[in-house]
């Protein structure tokens, strides 16, 4: 049963991550009813994740047999060993992570002048130093590049997140696990404490 104290449903604070984050999960279904989940990078704007990806291939017979896809964001901050709260019992072991998980539906992106403004936000997250010409539908230069990639829209019905910062820890233990975060200093520890301090306030009066 999913935790409600995770969930997450301002959608500012959603957008935030997705935009920080360049790489995603996703899952089709083929047309004998197997599963796959394929990752790739994406972005996500006007309230819609974007895909790319070649003309052929298993991923595009899966979204040519069925358009209804899951797609899955996910970053862990730290992992929590036991023994910051429990000398002993290895229950206590965890991961505090960011994740947002969308249901919908995948819609090709035909007009060329919609894929040069797709794949245009996929270079300003991806090479954002620049360095390159702007994608145009009507650069000759780019022309075959455009007809040649597939680009798909992922509209969601559903779009949930959870952000799991230790909000269902016992005070003690909570402020047990910010001290040994804060003393171990890891890559990511000093976020994630920003992160217990943020959704966690009301613990750590």
């Amino acid at each position: 049963m999913r935790r409600k104290e995770f969930d997450v449903s301002e959608q500012q604070e959603i957008e935030t991550f997705l935009k920080g984050q360049t790489f995603g999960f996703l899952g089709t279904t083929a047309p004998d009813g197997s599963s796959r989940v394929t990752p790739l990078n994406f972005v996500y704007f006007g309230d819609c994740f974007y895909f790319h990806g070649s003309l052929a291939g298993d991923k595009m017979k899966h979204l040519k047999h069925d358009n209804r896809v899951s797609f899955t964001v996910a970053e862990e901050y730290a992992l929590i060993p036991s023994y910051f709260s429990d000398p002993e019992l290895a229950c206590p072991a965890t991961a505090f992570f960011k994740s947002v998980m969308s249901y919908g539906r995948a819609y090709p992106v035909t007009e060329s002048c919609d894929k040069a403004e797709a794949l245009t936000h996929f270079m300003e997250k991806l090479q954002p130093k620049g360095g390159y010409d702007p994608i145009s539908a009507s650069d000759p230069r780019y022309t075959g590049n455009l007809k040649a990639v597939s680009v798909f829209r992922l509209v969601p019905d559903q779009l949930t997140a959870k952000f799991k910062f230790g909000q269902n820890q016992p005070q003690e233990q909570l402020k047990s696990t910010l001290e040994a975060l804060t003393h171990r200093n890891q890559i990511h520890d000093a976020e994630t404490v920003e992160n217990m301090l943020k959704y966690c306030p009301y613990h750590l009066e």
